[in-house]
């Protein structure tokens, strides 16, 4: 039997045609019984599941935006870069998709195999050039007389510009990012078979009144051992996994050195407006603490403590008498 559910109008459809004797019961049961072929291309094999492309598409949202951080501290200038899309494509069909003239970074991430390309619009690469040189980050589509000093500069940002992916995948995989390649013909490019299957991530870039698109184009042999850690299990198992005790270690040890205000409070008063007005040098105020009464001592604006006053060495001091519990901030 199929698992499609039909729409209200095909099951009154349905019956009409029964009813009508359009169509009999044993041609609907011999309908049935055939069996549904599904066409499947095998030049476009989809190895990701949409669970896998989700998370794909969060770390690198998450990269996304440590990338505007980045180029709005080196650019000095307005930065928006967002995730548009995640596809799995055959790698053909990217290379097909991306124009004829433009940026090519080619990674190698080890321990990872493979290769990661970043493919930058020439719009997008000029106006961070420009900027780079002290001007207003104007942009160019024209990158067929790349000069060597245009590519030292373009492919040095590029570098240090994905070298924060190693950030974005801390939680799946350490990772070493290294700028092995820069094109500007992707004919050239032999990162994989052409029917190999690639996640591409489409992030929009803007860049002053400069607008662009990166893409992110990552082979399945290089996501291949890492693929378990994208599934939704592994999120949730590492949320609910313990903290390090070495961290809590390290953790309670900067707490005991922190410095906290400590307060000793002789008393308050409550006095009218009119009063506060009228007061003069030599007045007195009244306290609601008898001279016998125990101090109050604060920890953080938190009563924590009585004691009682005395000298220590020519000093004011006090003698701590009990501790006070309670509170919502207090564990015991």
């Amino acid at each position: 039997m199929s698992s499609e559910v039909l729409s209200q109008n095909e099951i009154d459809a349905l019956l009409s045609a029964l009813s009508t004797g359009e169509m009999s019961a044993d041609d609907f049961k011999k309908e049935e019984e055939q069996k549904k072929v599904k066409v499947y291309d095998f030049k476009r094999a989809l190895r990701f599941s949409k669970d896998q492309i989700r998370s794909l598409t969060r770390i690198h949202e998450n990269f996304a935006r440590i990338l505007t951080t980045y180029f709005s501290a080196q650019l000095r200038t307005y930065v928006q870069i967002s995730v548009v899309s995640t596809d799995q494509v055959p790698f053909e069909e990217f290379v097909r998709s991306v124009p004829k003239m433009t940026l090519l970074n080619i990674f190698d991430v080890p321990p990872l195999d493979g290769h990661i390309l970043m493919e930058v619009n020439p719009n997008i690469g000029y106006a961070m050039m420009d900027r780079v040189m002290g001007g207003k980050g104007t942009g160019m589509n024209k990158i067929e007389n790349l000069t060597e000093i245009e590519t030292k500069i373009m492919s040095n940002l590029f570098e240090r510009a994905f070298d924060n992916l190693r950030d974005a995948w801390s939680n799946i995989a350490e990772i070493d990012p290294m700028l092995s390649e820069f094109e500007v013909n992707p004919q050239f490019l032999q990162m994989v078979s052409p029917n190999e299957t690639v996640v591409v991530i489409s992030m929009n870039t803007t860049i002053g009144e400069t607008s662009g698109m990166i893409n992110i184009c990552i082979p399945h042999v290089v996501l291949e051992p890492i693929i378990p850690k994208l599934s939704v299990s592994y999120w949730m198992q590492t949320k609910q996994k313990d903290k390090n005790p070495e961290d809590t270690k390290n953790l309670e040890k900067r707490i005991k050195t922190a410095h906290v205000p400590v307060v000793a409070e002789l008393g308050n008063s409550d006095i009218t407006i009119d009063d506060f007005l009228m007061l003069d040098i030599g007045d007195v105020i009244q306290l609601n603490r008898r001279i016998d009464d125990p101090l109050l001592i604060k920890v953080g604006e938190m009563p924590k403590f009585t004691a009682q006053p005395g000298e220590l060495n020519n000093r004011l001091a006090v003698q701590i008498l009990d501790s006070l519990k309670g509170g919502e901030e207090d564990d015991e």
